[in-house]
């Protein structure tokens, strides 16, 4: 057996949050959180960070992550996937540093909430359900067959009229993706090209442990969010 890694995708650059991946949250990096959990978790034979960033491969080194190389310029801009990320990752310990995983995880940079009971159960998950992928995700708190959208002449109506007059507990429960980290079995994941194709089991969370970080005002929320579920 190959074991697990655990990649940890940082890019360098934020717009809207600067230095997003290496702001102080409650009171140290916030990808310190990714990375301790991935440690934490005792399951991982490498935890690494794919970022193209100096400062943040210097602050994931010192939480004991390792940075064996930086992104290359392709995987670096503001149109590079995720995907594109793992694919060079992966690519690159299997040619240039001559290693093979059976378990990847994409951990995001900006999640707080992992911990790692979350990756222990998810990885147990994978392996016993025999699916191809884990992924954490949550409820909509509000039912979206009931949404709103806004025509052509900028009036307000139904997207679903039928369901104006349902009960919420009588529609089907959608979800989302927690934004916090996916687990794959490596072989099948790269031999399909499209998520579509995978078998995919959830792993559901609460709405106290997840929350979206995209501006100011999310990370207030988030940190709310973090010290409310210390506290449980």
């Amino acid at each position: 057996m190959n074991g697990a890694i655990a990649i940890i995708t940082a890019r360098g650059g934020s717009k809207r949050i600067p230095k997003k991946n290496i702001k102080e949250f409650c009171g140290k990096p916030i990808i310190a959180y990714s990375i301790e959990a991935a440690f934490a978790s005792k399951i991982f034979t490498e935890v690494m960070v794919s970022t193209d960033d100096p400062e943040i491969a210097d602050i994931a080194i010192q939480y004991g992550a390792k940075v064996p190389f930086l992104r290359s310029n392709e995987t670096s801009d503001d149109f590079s996937t995720t995907r594109d990320v793992l694919d060079e990752v992966i690519a690159t310990y299997k040619t240039k540093l001559k290693r093979r995983f059976d378990y990847v995880c994409c951990i995001y940079p900006t999640a707080p909430f992992v911990s790692a009971k979350k990756l222990r159960e998810a990885y147990d998950m994978l392996k016993d359900c025999k699916t191809d992928q884990v992924i954490p995700v949550v409820q909509f708190s509000f039912p979206p067959q009931r949404g709103f959208i806004i025509d052509s002449a900028g009036a307000l109506r139904y997207k679903w009229p039928e369901n104006q007059r349902k009960r919420s507990q009588d529609l089907e429960p959608f979800y989302h993706d927690a934004g916090q980290f996916y687990f794959f079995d490596a072989e099948v994941f790269y031999k399909q090209k499209q998520t579509t194709e995978l078998s995919i089991k959830p792993y559901i969370l609460s709405d106290l442990e997840v929350q979206d970080i995209d501006n100011i005002e999310d990370w207030q929320i988030a940190e709310i969010k973090y010290q409310l579920a210390q506290q449980r």
